[in-house]
């Protein structure tokens, strides 16, 4: 296969090579940060948005691992499989560039990343953990994990199955303890200090099932009393105020639950639903202070102006319910606990944008994202929202450049048939100009379906009909344009198909409508 080079321009990059910190979050909603709106406190976070840029219209792909697969190869997952075949992953191409690769948390697949070039893998190879106790069995004097998944994990090239840590261990901690100590390590190291580092943290917080540390769900017992409505509207217009929507085009999109719901419910179900919604912003909080401690570290080396830091997520907040059996027995967010937001929180989480994970509308595959690189970003867009859309596929490109002419595809990947990449860099974007990517984004998980070319969208749930938008004066879903629009309509459901084909090697079928029991 001929070699891919992404060439640099910039003279922003002619100095030392940046180094690139990715933080990725499962599940969090689009409105759960205070830069976009939010009442939970994440001050590192929006320390980073005000000194970076705010991206308003960054995709994703609706669900966990197919995320994790654009993210780290640039590339549509539909060209791959859950094991990453036919990929060059970013440790691949940024490793032989000269690039120290690290990841630590979450790795949605089946396969060690270790053994794909990561210098450093130390997390867990599954969907969802017990942040407590991910084992399979109880710790001396504590019940059983009230969610057990006995995933394997790996620590390098070593392979642990069951993992039961002390009882000091809290996922979101210890994945940044781990990351801390290769960060230390390397300003140790004389040799190692002279190479840049690629480290990718992934939270699996604030995914269910939520669990977090007492003193930050006090901090939020009692917020979420008002209810879904009033949290919904607070934080809508907190966006409206700084921007981010404009009323007259970003509509708060239809709510999911019955008008009055709150107030029809007892005073126990009240109670319940806002230690759900707490716990999930405990979680929040927790990542944000997380984050703090790695900015703090690159402060400390003086080398957080040359560090590109992208915070994102890999999906729409989660409408998930897989414990509904009221009160937890054990006390709310501890390790014998088993809870979710459900579905009418994750409405409220992505205000205001349209439905949520694993779907192809606006809720299920916006992402808020935020980059921070004081050497890179001019000093214009700082502060500032860029308002383009944006995709996973396009951030191993955007890295590619940022590396320089030795950063080559598909670089030492021994997968075979590895398809071009996707995506287009974000570097102009770290300017404000436009990216001309000259390509529609496309859409395919679960119930969703959908292709977005320039300020239009066609969009489509289950076995629907396709929904038409123009998103530049309907940013919220809210005005189905297919029946005005049918010869648009139709020439994008044409471009959806041939991509589809494309993607996989095979025609579109729909899938067969099953009959309720």
């Amino acid at each position: 296969m001929m070699a891919f080079v992404l060439l640099i321009s910039s003279p922003l990059l002619a100095a030392a090579r940046p180094n690139i910190l990715v933080v990725l979050v499962d599940d969090m909603g689009y409105s759960d940060l205070g830069c976009y709106g939010s009442e939970i406190q994440t001050p590192h976070l929006d320390a980073l948005a005000t000194n970076g840029v705010r991206y308003t219209q960054m995709y994703n792909t609706s669900k966990c691992w197919t995320t994790r697969i654009s993210l780290l190869s640039g590339i549509y997952h539909h060209r791959s499989g859950r094991g990453f075949e036919r990929t060059a992953m970013v440790s691949e191409v940024l490793g032989p560039a000269g690039y120290l690769t690290w990841w630590s948390g979450k790795h949605h697949a089946s396969f060690n990343a270790h053994d794909r070039g990561f210098d450093h893998f130390h997390g867990f190879i599954g969907g969802a953990i017990n942040f407590w106790n991910p084992g399979d069995r109880a710790r001396e004097g504590e019940p059983q994990p009230g969610w057990r998944a006995t995933y394997s994990w790996a620590f390098d090239e070593k392979i642990v199955k069951p993992f039961i840590p002390d009882k000091s261990f809290y996922a979101t901690d210890a994945f940044t303890d781990w990351a801390l100590t290769w960060l230390k390590e390397r300003e140790a190291d004389k040799a190692q200090r002279a190479r840049p580092f690629f480290l990718y943290v992934a939270y699996n917080a604030p995914h269910w099932p939520l669990h977090a540390h007492p003193k930050d769900i006090e901090k939020y017992k009692g917020v979420y009393d008002v209810g879904y409505d009033a949290i919904r509207a607070a934080r809508y217009k907190r966006q409206v105020e700084m921007g981010l929507f404009d009323p007259k085009t970003a509509p708060l999109s239809e709510r999911t639950y019955e008008a009055n719901l709150w107030e029809s419910m007892s005073e126990q179900q009240r109670h319940d639903e806002s230690m759900r919604m707490a716990i999930h912003a405990a979680m929040v909080d927790c990542v944000d202070q997380n984050v703090g401690r790695l900015v703090a570290q690159l402060k400390k080396t003086g080398e957080l102006d040359n560090t590109l830091i992208l915070f994102l997520v890999d999906n729409g907040a989660s409408a998930e319910r897989p414990n509904a059996k009221g009160a937890p027995k054990e006390p709310w967010g501890s390790v014998g606990t088993f809870e979710a937001i459900g579905r009418n929180w994750a409405n409220v989480s992505d205000t205001p944008l349209r439905l949520w994970k694993a779907t192809s509308h606006e809720g299920g595959i916006n992402t808020p994202m935020i980059a921070h690189w004081p050497k890179g970003i001019a000093e214009s867009m700082r502060g500032s929202f860029y308002r383009e859309p944006c995709h996973l596929i396009d951030l191993l490109p955007t890295w590619m450049a940022m590396a320089g002419p030795s950063a080559q595809y598909p670089g030492r990947s021994e997968q075979e048939d590895i398809p071009a990449i996707d995506g287009v860099s974000l570097l102009p974007s770290f300017a404000g100009k436009s990216l001309e990517r000259g390509k529609p984004l496309f859409f395919e998980f679960g119930s969703g379906k959908a292709v977005r070319d320039g300020n239009w969208k066609l969009v489509r749930s289950r076995t629907k009909a396709w929904e038409l938008y123009n998103l530049a004066r309907d940013r919220t879903e809210t005005k189905d344009l297919s029946t005005t629009e049918p010869e648009r309509a139709k020439r994008m459901q044409e471009a959806w198909l041939a991509w589809y084909r494309d993607c996989t090697g095979k025609a579109w079928t729909e899938p067969v409508k099953k009959k309720r029991k």
